[in-house]
Parts: C-alpha cells; structure tokens; sequence
C-alpha cells in the first residue's frame, strides 16, 4: 500500500519548513527567516507509533497575490492539498489570526480533507497565551494544537492527532525499488520543464526567473517502463556568485541530491552552448561515480543543418572529456520532443552502472590485453599485473594486483579501462580502477 500523505501548509514564514524537519528528523527543507524560501513541495518520510506516511512541505500560501512567484507557490500548495490524505494548517501564534489565515481555512475546508490546526511558536504549551484560542474562531472540528516547531514541545500531540485523521491500513505493503534520478545543470537551463514533460503534470513551479527552485524536490513516477523518482536540483551557480545564505544551501542540496541518486540527467541549455559551469556540474556526477546523460534542451531553439549535431557533440566532447562514456541526447521540453525516449536512456545506463563481469572473463581480458600492449617499465622494472576482479557496482569498480603500484601509470590504466569498455560497454557510467601492489591484501591468482 503506498503510504498516506500528510501536507504542511500555511502562510509564509510561519515555520512550515521547521516543523517539517523536526517530524521527518533530518534537515532536509531549508530554513531561513526569509518568506517563500520553500517554493516547491518537499517529500519527506515520517513515522509515529508504527504508522509511517509521507510527509510535505509546501511554499508560503499567499491568497491574494499578483506576484508570479507567489502565485505558482499557491498552485502548488493547491496541488498539494488536492493530494494529501490528511492536512496540517500551521498558524503563528505571534501574528495572531489573520484575514490570510481566514481565507486559507475557507480553502481548506472545501477540500473535504481532515484538518489538523497547529499553533505555531508557542514555547510552553502548559501556559497558553491569550492568542491561541482566537484560532478556535476558524470554525475545525479538532482542538488546535499548541507547538514549538524550533523547540518541539507539542509535536507528540500533533502527531497523534495526524496518525489518527490518517485513512485506515489495508495491511498491503509495495517495495520501492524506483531509480533516483537527480536531474542537475545551471539556472535555467530548463530541469523543471523536463521533468513536468516527463511527468505530464505541473509539478515543479516553472518561470523565466533563475533560481526560481532551491530545494532538491523529489516526485515518483511509474509508467510502463518501471518506477522513477525524480530529484529536481537547485541550479547549481558558480561558487563565486553564490552570495546569499540560500543559495549556499541550494548547492549543498544538489551536490546531495546527486549523491542519493542513481542515475543524473545534466540538462545543457543548447542556446548557451557547453560553458565552464556545465563542466563543473558535471565532474560533480563523475567525481560522485553517478551514471549519466547529457541533456541537451532547448534544442527547438537552434538553427539546424546536416552537421549542427556533430558539432555539438564535438563540443561537449572536448569540453567534458573525463565523461566520454556520458551518451548525449538532444531533446525540447517546451515541445516534448523526444523526451519520453529518456526513461528508455534511463533505465539503460542504470543497468550498465550495476553490469558485474565474472572474475574468470575479467582476467582473460586482462591477459589478451597485456599480450597486445606490454605493461610500462622503469629503469629495467616491469610492472607486473597478476590479477583483476570487480568489487563493486554504481559505479562498476575493479581491484587491479601487481608488484608495484608506481609503475601502473595512468596511461596504461586507461588503457584497461578502454579494454573493459569495448568488452562488456559499461555506457553511461564512470569505472573505477583501484591498483593494489603485492603485500596489500592480494589473494591467491587463479
């Protein structure tokens, strides 16, 4: 059975993404004192007296709004309601009741959903201020709950409350087993709009403005091909123009978001072309062992002839040239061309990235290779190569033994490595080499 969903929502700034973190027991939603920070819906699971269920934070909702950004925050936290199974309406006990907060309950009481209220900012919740009760005035069936989301005083009765209003269990149970797909690249480059095309829905808030998602937002797909969660990163700037506390974080997300993943997507804005923030990206996913594909978007916008594409990809050969196993798929998310061939580029290098190779074929590999190109030498040392094995998958990493690790040199290192290629492909996926010299844990040769 998929779990239920609880959705946070409020007005801004009063301490939706805090409570979130607090109850999911991790820091997964920035925090800063600044309103609309969270502008896209955060997953997070939580669990309280043996009933887990997926809980999400929401952007600030602000009723009446002609700003873009706020608006779409709105949506989405509409969107959010219209999906949850029960919902939290966090108040600030410092504000008081506003005419916001009026309105939102309006919303939300034609939702048809359980509404649990919570009183936000109240540090002892045994003395309760005159305020907390003016929030009985929003008309809910439950007793608002009186919290501190910094200290977390009243979160056990928020999450009683919670587990109560939940759908009852149907005893079922689905293992998981999607691919992690981190979809990363620089400020409008257009992941957002990737990712709502290959969804077929709204999920991600999409406008003209860079920088418009800082949180690392996940949201599962399943399709005929198999199960997806995509991971929407911050675009990642340069470090030198990350100024403000925010943005800090939003790096930090997508270099995390990119670790939890298995497979990233680095969307190149193709009217740009490949810049040196796409080369640092990228070796974000190389130096994390991340199978990848390049993405080039946008792609509806370039005038094209008979060798626009080979030209392309010359450039972003030369430019990515640590990452020549990354295939390049040119694509446009504002029409959908060719996008929906992704999952099938997806689930291809996912496979590639967890291929193991018989230790017995590795090392027939290994002796016609060194038959064709004898290991390098110095001052009348050879290196000796004794014995090879995969250790490890995502990415595929293999223990190479021999009597000296100094004279391995990394030519000839990436000389077996393009021997394991165009043995058993591996496309798609860094292949790690670790060199091991006699003496350090070497078995016995077979």
């Amino acid at each position: 059975m998929a779990k239920p969903t609880v959705a946070v929502v409020g007005r801004p700034n009063v301490g939706k993404s805090t409570l979130f973190n607090k109850l999911i027991g991790e820091r997964r939603s920035i925090v800063e004192d600044t309103p609309g920070v969270t502008r896209d819906r955060i997953y997070g699971d939580a669990e309280w007296n043996g009933r887990p269920f997926l809980l999400v934070d929401t952007g600030g909702i602000e009723p009446k709004t002609d700003d873009v950004i706020l608006a779409k925050m709105r949506m989405q936290a509409e969107v959010a309601i219209a999906t949850a199974d029960v919902i939290v309406f966090l108040c600030d006990v410092h504000a008081g009741l506003t005419a916001d907060d009026r309105d939102i309950a309006v919303m939300l009481k034609k939702s048809g959903k359980p509404i649990v209220v919570a009183v936000n900012k109240i540090d002892r919740v045994g003395d309760l201020p005159y305020e907390y009760y003016e929030f009985y005035e929003l008309g809910f069936e439950r007793d608002p709950i009186a919290l501190s989301s910094i200290h977390g005083t009243g979160t056990g009765d928020l999450l009683d409350e919670i587990v109560a209003a939940l759908p009852p269990e149907d005893g079922g149970s689905v293992e998981d087993g999607s691919v992690a797909v981190a979809v990363i690249g620089k400020p409008n480059a257009g992941k957002s709009s990737l990712i709502n095309r290959l969804l077929g829905e709204e999920r991600q808030i999409v406008s003209s403005i860079p920088g418009t998602t800082r949180d690392a937002v996940d949201t599962e797909l399943e399709n005929a091909l198999g199960r997806f969660t995509f991971i929407d990163t911050a675009g990642i700037r340069r470090q030198s123009k990350v100024e403000d506390r925010i943005e800090k974080f939003s790096v930090l997300r997508a270099k995390m978001a990119v670790e939890r993943a298995d497979v990233c997507l680095l969307v190149i804005d193709a009217a740009e072309g490949i810049t040196e923030q796409d080369e640092m990206i990228a070796g974000i996913a190389h130096e994390a062992g991340k199978a990848t594909v390049i993405v080039v978007n946008k792609w509806d916008l370039i005038e094209k002839d008979n060798s626009t594409v080979n030209e392309f990809n010359q450039k972003i050969r030369t430019a990515l040239s640590y990452m020549p196993y990354a295939p390049i798929y040119y694509v446009s998310a504002l029409t959908g061309q060719r996008t929906q061939l992704l999952f099938e580029k997806i689930l291809e290098v996912y496979a590639e990235a967890h291929k193991r190779v018989t230790t017995g074929m590795l090392n027939d590999l290994l002796n016609d290779a060194i038959t064709r190109v004898q290991p390098p030498s110095d001052k009348g040392k050879h290196l000796k190569i004794y014995y090879m094995t995969e250790v490890s998958v995502a990415p595929p990493t293999f223990v190479i033994f021999c009597n000296s690790a100094a004279l391995f040199h990394f030519s000839y290192q990436r000389y077996l490595e393009n021997c394991l290629r165009t043995a058993f492909g591996f496309h798609g996926t860094p292949i790690r080499l670790v060199i091991r010299q006699r003496g350090d844990d070497m078995p016995d040769k077979v």
